[in-house]
């Protein structure tokens, strides 16, 4: 019951008050499973991407943490081929972070900052974290190429299929539509704007969101 009527408040939130470039909701009508969407930030090889996450309320949340995944694969020294993500409050303590007055906005917006701010020296993926550290612009080139691939909409089977986005922009199978756009002078900016997929109560990202939240604390990843 306390988890329930805990979960109802955390999901109202999100539908009044979502955090920039972050949207949750429910999966169905369960209560102890959730869809969510993370936009890419500006100055990050993620830039542009969508990327889905799926949530799962334990039994024993508030007291324990959700079980959180990528859905759509992402290149990052923390997060592994299975979507597995090396957070520390997504652990128990004494060797995880997590606290009953955390909730699932916190651990989203916590997942954002480690996109942003990957920690090479407590990787899932010692690869790309050797080439965090020690080859950045393959690094760069690799997980842009990634993003492009997996995390966009303008390609041909991406992984993300949330909410009120499309698989495509429409312009390449309507040559009617691109000459109207050419012909009254909108730039190619705009034009990316509008295609850019935004899930609902999604505030699109300009800059860098400030997070109010405290940094990844950066413990081993067992």
């Amino acid at each position: 019951m306390q988890r329930a009527a805990r979960m109802k408040r955390e999901v109202e939130m999100f539908a009044r008050d979502p955090p920039p470039g972050i949207s949750c909701w429910l999966k169905g009508d369960k209560l102890d499973e959730l869809e969510a969407q993370i936009l890419g930030a500006e100055g990050t090889p993620y830039h542009g991407g969508v990327f889905k996450l799926e949530i799962q309320v334990t039994e024993r949340y508030p007291f324990q943490p959700p079980k959180v995944r990528f859905v759509t694969p992402i290149y990052h020294p923390n997060i592994d081929d299975g979507g597995r993500i090396c957070l520390d409050i997504l652990k128990m303590p004494p060797k995880g972070g997590w606290k009953p007055s955390l909730n699932v906005s916190t651990v989203l917006t916590s997942v954002q900052l480690l996109m942003a701010e990957p920690n090479p020296d407590d990787p899932l993926m010692t690869d790309i974290s050797n080439e965090f550290k020690f080859n950045r612009p393959l690094y760069l080139e690799n997980a842009k190429r990634w993003t492009e691939k997996h995390a966009t909409d303008n390609t041909a089977g991406s992984s993300t299929s949330g909410p009120s986005t499309s698989s495509t922009s429409g312009k390449e199978n309507n040559p009617q539509s691109s000459e109207k756009a050419e012909s009254s002078g909108e730039d190619s900016d705009g034009e990316e704007l509008r295609r850019a997929p935004v899930p609902p109560g999604v505030n699109r990202l300009k800059k860098r969101p400030a997070l109010q939240t405290k940094s990844v604390v950066k413990k081993q990843c067992l």
